[in-house]
């Protein structure tokens, strides 16, 4: 999984006119001077058209909650009432 949040791929999707496909979707972050983690995380993506940024946020390898380290997500994972509640929005 690429180390990139949400918010550092949402802060170069929010000029882009959608929808959009994949090549031209990383083609005009690239222009706009995106970081390679960003581009690594843009184009493992599926060769897809994508109508919002919400889509392309959930198709892409964003490493959600990355503040929260591996030890931590184990113990929290071991909880049974965290079960339907997708990891990043998990409270400690």
């Amino acid at each position: 999984m690429v180390m990139v949040t949400n918010e550092e791929v949402l802060r170069y999707l929010n000029a882009l006119d959608f929808p959009i496909d994949k090549e031209e979707l990383v083609r005009q972050v690239e222009r706009q001077g995106a970081p390679q983690n960003v581009l690594k995380a843009l184009r493992a993506l599926p060769p897809l058209d994508y109508s919002n940024k919400n889509e392309v946020v959930r198709s892409a390898a964003i490493a959600l909650a990355p503040e929260v380290s591996p030890p931590e997500r184990a113990e929290r994972a071991r909880y049974r009432h965290h079960q339907q509640v997708a990891q990043h929005l998990r409270e400690p």
